[in-house]
């Protein structure tokens, strides 16, 4: 069986080295590129101390794809993600998204360029099994209770705000239905600005306070009952892998934009 070539964009990362060396002990996924402005002209073995990532790091995606790759793997920031996933699309490699503070409107844009390119764009805010689970539960939960919000957890030192996680729950519950507040926010007296930002129908608190990891919770209530459902992640990048590897064997299957692991897991 002919490995799945990858390029990995934020392979010195957090996350990003995390994944490379996961690939480093996985036979059917070769990395054949990686993007790392910071490291750029070196080899991935020598920066992350892996002797089998045999990998030449190039400081933009652009360059990056001059190698030919299967799928495009974005880890790096909001500023440069979407258009590295462009890049990649026009390059005819199919893309997984692993990259938080991404819009609707940009999704709208290579959802647009992914079909006319017939690849397929697997979009993940949080590869993390816990995570798909309480998109999964939040979605049936919505089907029966009218009302939530949800609560944004980070380090102070996380830029975007809401994380791709709570952007991706806030995008499906919208799917599902539209959050009916009892009183309209706009009708709020005193400083409004405290009922949070409104995303869709939904009110999102965003925290970003030192001695936070990236978490996410959604409360729904109802008259003299609530529900709440929380997820909360470590220090490390260990739970983001098995994701991310399934999500890089699966998207090649797909065409157009897909957002969440759940679309390439069976429950």
């Amino acid at each position: 069986m002919t490995p799945i070539r990858l390029c990995l964009a934020g392979a010195t990362g957090w996350a990003g080295s995390a994944v490379a060396r996961a690939i480093a002990h996985t036979p059917d996924i070769s990395l054949v590129a990686a993007v790392s402005h910071r490291h750029a002209q070196r080899n991935l073995r020598d920066v992350l101390n892996e002797p089998a990532l045999d990998c030449p790091i190039y400081a933009s995606a652009e360059e990056a794809l001059s190698q030919p790759c299967d799928v495009f793997f974005e880890y790096t920031k909001p500023e440069a993600a979407k258009a590295n996933v462009l890049a990649a699309l026009r390059h005819e490699a199919h893309v997984v998204v692993g990259t938080s503070g991404l819009s609707d409107a940009d999704y709208a844009d290579i959802a647009a360029l992914a079909t006319e390119q017939w690849r397929g764009v697997l979009a993940v805010g949080n590869f993390a099994l816990t995570v798909v689970l309480l998109q999964k539960f939040a979605e049936i939960a919505a089907r029966y209770i009218p009302q939530w919000e949800i609560i944004d957890y980070a380090s102070d030192g996380k830029k975007d705000a809401p994380s791709g996680t709570v952007r991706e729950l806030d995008y499906r519950l919208a799917q599902v239905r539209q959050a009916q507040p009892t009183i309209p926010i706009a009708q709020t007296q005193g400083v409004g600005e405290t009922r949070g930002a409104r995303m869709n129908s939904t009110q999102v608190h965003a925290i970003r306070l030192p001695g936070f990891n990236i978490g996410a919770e959604v409360i729904f209530g109802m008259p003299d009952q609530t529900l709440t459902l929380r997820h909360n992640a470590g220090s490390s990048a260990a739970p983001y892998v098995d994701g991310a590897l399934l999500a890089i064997r699966k998207v090649s299957g797909l065409i157009g934009l897909h957002r969440g692991l759940d679309r390439v897991i069976e429950f």
